[in-house]
Formats: structure tokens, C-alpha cells, sequence
């Protein structure tokens, strides 16, 4: 016999950051209906495992999967998979996301590349200062450390 844990008074007395973690230990699934930064944490740790799941695979400029990627059809794709929308390109997905600080960003944030107020790059992140990307022409898609500190960061909602 399993015990029944009812998930809403849990979360108001845990606070919905917690909310994954109750769902993890107690062993069950956030519901529909789940604090809305609870499921967006879901969907982001899904695409996280998304775009690892295509380690490997080769950069084309344009592409977005399912087995050749450019950065931002690596994170439209991933995302999508998730079963979030997103826009196609870098600039337009930087417009799209709510921006964080660095000292916010979380599994499954996006990153974004710039040169002043120009994106030109976007990557997942993964934690620990590194990203899953597909960087350029002649590479693949691979978990990289971060290597600038020109980078914003943006949650998808």
C-alpha cells in the first residue's frame, strides 16, 4: 500500500521552487496543473536531455533535426520535442525568452551569444558552465564549457 500525497498543500508549504524535488522523492508526477515554473523547470530539463540525446550529430547552417542541427535548430528542435515553442533563429529566440541574470540561470536556460546588442550564437544550458550546442561548419553537437563572458542567459516559459 502506497501512501496518497496530496501535491497542492505540499507546494504551499514547500513553495513551488521545491516543487520538483517533492515530486521526485515522494514519487509522483507533477499533474497538469502544476505551479506554471514547475512545469517550465520540466520542460527544460526535458530539452536538456533532448539535445544530448543528439551528441554527435553534424552542424549544417539552416538545419533543424532531426539529424543535423544549427545552434538554433538545435534549441528549436530540443525545445519542441519538450513541447515548447520557440522561434527559429537566435536573435528571435533571445526576443522571445524572459531574460535572467547569470546568477539565476538553471539546466535547460538558454545562452546566448552576442557582440554588443547582436545574438549570434545560442546554446542549452547544462550546468557546471557548460552548454550543449552545434558551433559551427565542420563540427557536431557537443557539451562544451562556456568560454566567454559575452553571454546573456533566457528562461522559456
Amino acid at each position: 500500500m502506497t501512501a496518497q500525497i496530496h501535491i497542492p498543500s505540499l507546494l504551499t508549504r514547500a513553495g513551488t521552487a521545491s516543487a520538483l524535488t517533492l515530486a521526485a522523492v515522494a514519487g509522483t508526477s507533477l499533474a497538469p496543473g502544476a505551479t506554471p515554473e514547475a512545469q517550465a523547470a520540466t520542460h527544460a530539463a526535458r530539452a536538456v536531455q533532448i539535445a544530448a540525446s543528439k551528441k554527435g550529430s553534424p552542424y549544417q547552417w539552416g538545419a533543424a533535426g532531426p539529424s543535423r542541427f544549427d545552434c538554433s535548430g538545435l534549441t528549436f528542435y530540443s525545445f519542441k520535442k519538450a513541447g515548447k515553442k520557440l522561434p527559429r533563429t537566435a536573435q528571435a529566440q533571445y526576443n522571445k525568452v524572459r531574460h535572467i541574470a547569470a546568477s539565476h540561470r538553471r539546466r535547460g536556460d538558454l545562452v546566448f551569444f552576442h557582440y554588443g546588442r547582436n545574438v549570434f550564437h545560442v546554446g542549452l544550458y547544462a550546468g557546471s558552465g557548460k552548454i550543449w550546442h552545434s558551433p559551427k561548419t565542420g563540427s557536431v553537437v557537443r557539451l562544451e564549457r562556456i568560454w566567454t563572458k559575452n553571454v546573456w542567459y533566457g528562461r522559456v516559459n
